[in-house]
């Protein structure tokens, strides 16, 4: 298991015994639907009463425990992006401080697209797997594969990248261009991970000639670690936001944004790159 940063676990108050997980994977056990003020054991120090009432109250999709002591080990929220200055905005500030006060490593996963009913449990399952490999890798080893970078037979038969949380909605796009229904079989995609910020995943596929269909997905990974890279995760999920939209591209139509303009998009992100851990690795979408 892999996290960053250490805090003494006395402030986290494992599940009850009696409380079915919804799953059960590799020494960790899963249950949806919990709120903060479940998993903590009284206001922490460095927490305000108002920060505690309001983080207290919030939910979060899944936590994630360790199967043996039932001590919460990570915790993931999806939610679309809050606007700036928003209630929901300052709820998810007093959620990230109240966690942060007891140690406990929060993802949220922020789209517009992406619910966690049908894809909280799935990404849980990709992390426990993803954290078990790190902890058994060495990351000083030159010749050490990562877990994303792992090659197998992919859904559709080809060999690729199985850890690819994208990769069925990659498939899925051959199919529809093969079926006329795509303009290019495509997805399309890129990342940054701003300073001090979230990282950004984009992803993106040509269902007109000249007409986008557009996804973005925030990840905001606080005091965690899977070992892998989190814009390429953001980048993943952001491929797989498009593969939803591409089950009802009748209803996508409206929404479809210009290929020009995309790039123009890509160009403003680019002339930002300052304000990137690692400055920016997609110029070559930028050309015309």
């Amino acid at each position: 298991m892999t996290s960053t940063g250490s805090v003494a676990t006395s402030w986290l108050r494992p599940i009850p015994p009696g409380v079915a997980p919804q799953l059960v994977r590799a020494g960790h056990v899963a249950y949806p639907a919990r709120r903060l003020g479940e998993l903590v054991q009284g206001r922490p120090p460095g927490v305000t009463g108002h920060q505690w009432s309001t983080a207290g109250r919030e939910g979060l999709d899944q936590v994630v425990c360790a199967a043996d002591t039932g001590l919460p080990l990570f915790a993931v929220q999806f939610a679309p992006a809050a606007p700036a200055g928003s209630p929901a905005r300052r709820a998810e500030r007093m959620t990230s401080a109240v966690c942060a006060a007891v140690g406990l490593p929060l993802l949220r996963v922020e789209s517009p697209t992406l619910r966690a009913p049908e894809h909280a449990r799935r990404l849980v399952e990709y992390v426990i797997d993803a954290r078990d490999y790190a902890a058994g890798t060495d990351p000083d080893s030159g010749d050490a594969v990562g877990f994303r970078d792992i090659v197998g037979r992919l859904p559709d038969g080809r060999r690729g990248p199985v850890n690819d949380l994208g990769a069925l909605a990659r498939a899925a796009a051959v199919d529809a261009y093969v079926e006329r229904r795509l303009a290019d079989p495509i997805v399309r995609g890129l990342h940054v991970r701003w300073t001090d910020g979230p990282a950004e995943g984009w992803g993106w596929i040509e269902v007109r000639p000249g007409r986008c269909l557009v996804e973005r997905v925030h990840l905001v990974a606080q005091r965690f670690s899977c070992g892998v890279d989190p814009g390429r995760l953001a980048e993943d999920l952001a491929a797989v936001a498009v593969g939803e939209r591409m089950r009802d591209l009748d209803a996508a139509d409206p929404s479809l944004v210009d290929r020009d303009e995309v790039r123009g998009q890509i160009r403003r992100l680019a002339a930002r790159r300052d304000e990137f851990v690692g400055g920016f690795a997609f110029d070559h979408l930028c050309a015309d």
